[in-house]
């Protein structure tokens, strides 16, 4: 046990002073500050006024003066007479961002809605909506009728949303990032035990290690010091992208985009075991692989396979998300491949009992034990194996033997 512990010792400090190591979580945390800081930069770059300044042309004065009432936060109403050209000019050089030029022919209105590119407009434009609404308004005031009058023919409409699932909350675009986090954690901590495996096989180290302690030492130290080293970054990550979006990015934005109450002390809890049950399921795989080969140019090549297989249970595990009800996402819950990336959010989203939870977490640790026991027999036989690539065929050789 503690020749294991050494083992690990050595692999997690052989990792943090690797400089794709360092250079990868530097550039990794930069990313999350600097996308939190985007709408900041995009503000910075329109000068102190977020608002748009919109032109609205009312020559015939429809709106009764009452058009400077809609300036707000998010919009700077601009009144002027000007013409078609006059007004283009100005969109041409950023004056302002869009216009509205208002008509009145009989008992018609009409709206000539000017922007600087129409390639992306889709729909009626928020503001002729707004201009709409007003005019409205100022017809019903003059009508001087009471305020239930006024109710039954402008009458305020609430709406709220009731689902039939009772257990069903939470946020699903919450629990896909997380989800994709996961799986990146999961999958480059993984990917680099058999790199490291093969690099020793390679600096002829694994024989030095070979004569110091046991194979199945060897094989559980690099998956438990790559593992910490990984769950390391994992926490660095998640604590830099709290920090970025609770300090840069508006509050109001994102409680309207993520429902942070579905994020609890037992779902980071769980997180952190099928992180750990994952990792350790793909990790003793990658460490199958890189014993099969001597040259850190194969490495590719024999790691494809579990890679398909990695990505194949992301896959299965984000589109069955998409509909957490299913048969499907249940499936991919208790599935070893998918499980580690499906069943937390899952349990998030209320759907996993007890049962399904103990099931699944038990249907890993069988799964573990038996990688586990293929990869260190398989491990201990090919470890001073300097040949070419071996086949699957050679593999299962390796294995039944004692």
């Amino acid at each position: 046990m503690n020749d294991m512990f050494v083992v690990a010792k050595f692999t997690m400090r052989d990792m943090l002073k690797r400089k794709s190591f360092i250079i990868s979580t530097i550039i990794i945390l930069f990313m999350i500050v600097l996308g939190c800081n985007i709408p900041n930069i995009i503000k910075s770059f329109k000068g102190e006024s977020s608002k748009a300044k919109v032109l609205i042309v009312d020559k015939d004065n429809i709106f009764e003066d009452n058009l400077k009432e809609l300036s707000n936060e998010e919009n700077e109403i601009i009144t002027n007479v000007l013409t078609i050209d006059e007004i283009k000019e100005k969109l041409l050089n950023n004056d302002i961002d869009e216009a509205v030029i208002v008509d009145k022919i009989d008992n018609n209105i009409s709206f000539k809605y000017v922007v600087k590119n129409a390639m992306y407009l889709e729909g009626s434009p928020y503001i002729v909506d707004v201009l709409s609404n007003l005019y409205k308004e100022m017809q019903i005031s003059k009508l001087n009728l009471s305020e239930k009058e006024i109710l039954s023919i402008n009458p305020v409409f609430n709406y709220e949303v009731e689902q039939a699932e009772e257990k069903a909350n939470g946020n699903v675009f919450l629990m896909m990032i997380l989800s994709m986090v996961l799986f990146y954690a999961v999958y480059f901590c993984a990917f680099q035990v058999s790199s490291s495996i093969t690099t020793e096989k390679t600096s002829k180290i694994i024989e030095t290690l070979v004569t110091s302690t046991s194979p199945t030492n060897i094989v559980l130290g690099k998956t438990i010091g790559i593992g910490l080293v990984g769950l390391f970054q994992l926490v660095l990550i998640i604590l830099t992208a709290l920090f970025s979006v609770t300090t840069f990015l508006d509050r109001e934005m994102i409680s309207s985009v993520l429902d942070m109450s579905s994020i609890t002390l037992s779902l980071g809890l769980i997180t952190l075991l099928y992180f750990i049950l994952g990792y350790a399921t793909y990790a003793l795989l990658y460490a199958l692989t890189g014993s099969t080969v001597s040259k850190p140019e194969d490495i590719q090549s024999a790691n494809t396979p579990v890679a398909m297989i990695t990505v194949v249970g992301f896959y299965i595990s984000y589109f069955t998300m998409m509909n957490p009800s299913s048969n499907m996402n249940m499936i991919a819950g208790l599935i070893p491949i998918s499980s580690p990336f499906c069943m937390p959010f899952r349990i998030m989203m209320g759907f996993a009992d007890t049962n399904e939870v103990l099931l699944s977490i038990g249907i890993l640790l069988i799964t573990i034990f038996i990688i586990a026991n293929i990869t260190i027999k398989v491990y201990s036989n090919a470890i001073l194996n300097y040949g070419s690539k071996m086949s699957l065929k050679d593999i299962l050789k390796m294995y039944k033997q004692k």
